[in-house]
């Protein structure tokens, strides 16, 4: 695939070319949950522990950017939101366009990121959208992260699963990629056969979405499972910026996808550095 020297440049950013991962800490929650998240307080302090621990990404909306940008370091890439949720609603949100990719090129960002609810009654205008917004990435040079997820990103993920199934996420994935995604981005289907199959059809690096909170030893799982079946990384929030220490539970996700360690040795040395408080 042949891509322009600026999408080229700013890819091998995001997925950092040795250890082929990419870590992306998500706190874009404050344009998206229908309910304030106390982690998002002092979103700063998210940041500086969410780079420490070994995020090389952070999914952040224009005006914490502004702020959160000065604890950034050489190699920490800005992913831009484009979209917001109007509302959550139990057949999913209402995705809401609100930034551009010209905006993130003047604000340095190495990506822009578009949430991807299908199944909903503005099916064909969402397509349209990431359709337009993978044209303009591919003029501009700017790599594009579809977040191809639930229509609801708040709701239980075992419901969504059972609602929609993997054929859902299978189905989304696709058509992102289809449409000029570079990094596709993907809830749990519930089991490792399935999210390989994604990962197949996707043909795109894939990239692990936290979902809603869930136990350390169950996050650090569902990342090594995603890991030995072809994903790249994830994109964490909540189970980052609501765990009690931010940076070490992103410094265990770095060890299962950066140092290709098992679960059970990160959940370990997680559960040293906790006792530590």
């Amino acid at each position: 695939m042949i891509t322009s020297t600026g999408k080229q440049i700013r890819l091998k950013r995001l997925i950092q070319a040795e250890s082929n991962t990419c870590l992306i800490c998500a706190i874009d929650h404050g344009m998206t949950s229908p309910k304030f998240l106390d982690g998002l307080y002092d979103t700063e302090a998210r940041v500086r522990e969410a780079i420490a621990g070994g995020a090389n990404v952070l999914m952040l909306g224009r005006g914490v950017a502004k702020t959160a940008v000065q604890h950034f370091r050489r190699d920490t890439s800005l992913a831009l939101m484009l979209t917001a949720s109007a509302g959550g609603r139990p057949g999913g949100a209402v995705i809401t366009p609100i930034g551009s990719v010209k905006e993130a090129l003047r604000l340095g960002a190495d990506a822009v990121v578009v949430y991807v609810a299908l199944a909903g009654d503005n099916e064909a205008e969402a397509i349209t959208y990431v359709s337009q917004i993978g044209e303009t990435c591919e003029t501009l040079g700017m790599p594009f992260i579809a977040e191809a997820e639930y229509p609801n990103a708040y709701q239980s993920l075992t419901d969504m699963s059972e609602a929609f199934g993997p054929e859902y996420l299978i189905r989304n994935a696709r058509l992102c990629a289809e449409l000029g995604a570079d990094i596709v981005k993907v809830n749990w289907p519930g089991d490792q056969k399935s999210f390989g199959e994604i990962v197949r059809a996707s043909g795109r690096p894939v990239v692990l979405a936290g979902g809603s909170l869930i136990t350390d030893e169950e996050l650090l799982n569902r990342m090594a499972l995603a890991r030995e079946v072809g994903a790249v990384g994830c994109s964490v929030g909540r189970n980052i910026f609501q765990h009690q220490r931010p940076e070490a539970i992103t410094r265990a996700i770095s060890r299962v996808f950066r140092d290709r360690w098992p679960a059970a040795q990160a959940m370990q040395e997680l559960t040293e550095a906790l006792r530590m408080v």
